[in-house]
């Protein structure tokens, strides 16, 4: 068996393996619900791993003219033995903001090592992404932070929308987040409130347009599609099938959650079908044994296209806490 390649060895040469994050991003602002979202993590993850991350929120979480004091207990978070993972990453103000370079530096000057990604909010353009990516490595570097911290960027003005397939190609974006409630209330009450909520926000096609392009221009560039929250909190059925649909309808592979009850039917909404992993499984397993060659599997031809499917597939199955048959645990995850 240890003569054996791994995929991630053979079937991304000369290109860069897609990221493979958590199927649900939990939103926190306050230091007392920072704490719950850590605790559940805890809880909730599957052979050591979690199966959502938590975004530390310095926008709509810092209390006005505080925004320091917020970022810094954010830093310390992220630093504590409590951030058992390494999965909190932290969205800081937009660039129109005064207080984002402060919020920015707190985060890469006192968390830098640990912080899992930054989350740039209300670009209007690609430019305002570059303008906080330079800052961004312009800390890295004065801090001496070797490591790349990964970029997510929220889509949520036309104007970024515009720009979504050059944002996607700028350096260490990872996630490409739909924001829905500004982006329908960008549009000056032309798109209505039902579009903010299902079934509305599937039907609307300015709406459905906007996820479509940022679903292709994400996965098109190597990046994470993420979908926006629902508001529902008290129905988990209807969380469910808002990511159900964002999954199988549209092709985001994330979304976000902002209550602690949204948390599951996210992840499991989000989780291959059960028999697609049985199936990658053995197949990835064949075509291990043939050192990655062309195979004939029950009846069918396959080669590295499939391959890269097939172990895409059984790593979003692990990311969500699916249960992996024992050969191919041992084989590919161990």
């Amino acid at each position: 068996m240890n003569n054996l390649i791994h995929p991630s060895g053979v079937l991304y040469a000369g290109s860069r393996p897609f990221p493979h994050l958590a199927a649900c991003e939990h939103f926190a602002g306050s230091e007392k619900m920072l704490n719950k979202a850590i605790q559940i993590q805890a809880e909730l993850s599957v052979e050591g791993r979690p199966v959502f991350d938590i975004t530390a929120d310095c926008e709509d979480g810092a209390p006005a003219g505080r925004e320091r004091e917020h970022a810094e207990m954010i830093a310390g978070l992220i630093l504590s033995g409590a951030n058992r993972f390494g999965r909190i990453g932290a969205r800081i103000h937009d660039v129109r903001h005064p207080a984002w370079r402060n919020e920015l530096e707190t985060l890469v000057g006192g968390a830098g090592q640990r912080v899992a990604y930054i989350v740039l909010p209300k670009p209007e353009s690609a430019e305002d992404v570059v303008t906080q990516i330079a800052a961004l490595d312009e800390l890295r570097g004065r801090h001496g932070i070797a490591r790349e911290i990964p970029v997510h960027v929220l889509i949520e003005t036309p104007g970024a929308l515009h720009d979504v397939w050059q944002i996607a190609r700028l350096p260490h974006i990872e996630v490409l987040d739909f924001g829905l409630m500004d982006f329908v209330s960008a549009y000056h009450g032309a798109v209505p409130a039902a579009a903010m909520r299902s079934p509305g926000q599937f039907g609307h096609a300015l709406v459905v347009r906007a996820k479509c392009e940022i679903a292709a221009a994400a996965l098109g560039n190597g990046v994470v599609p993420s979908h926006n929250v629902t508001t529902e909190i008290r129905d988990a059925n209807v969380v469910r099938e808002d990511a159900r649909r964002a999954r199988q309808e549209l092709g985001f592979l994330r979304m976000w959650s902002i209550h602690p009850n949204q948390i599951m039917p996210i992840v499991e909404a989000m989780r291959p079908d059960f028999a697609e992993v049985g199936e990658a499984a053995a197949l990835l397993a064949a075509a291990q044994d043939a050192a990655w060659g062309p195979i004939q599997h029950e009846g069918k031809l396959h080669d590295r296209a499939s391959y890269r499917y097939y172990w895409e597939l059984l790593q979003r199955a692990q990311a969500t806490g699916m249960p992996i048959p024992e050969d191919a645990h041992r084989r590919f995850f161990t």
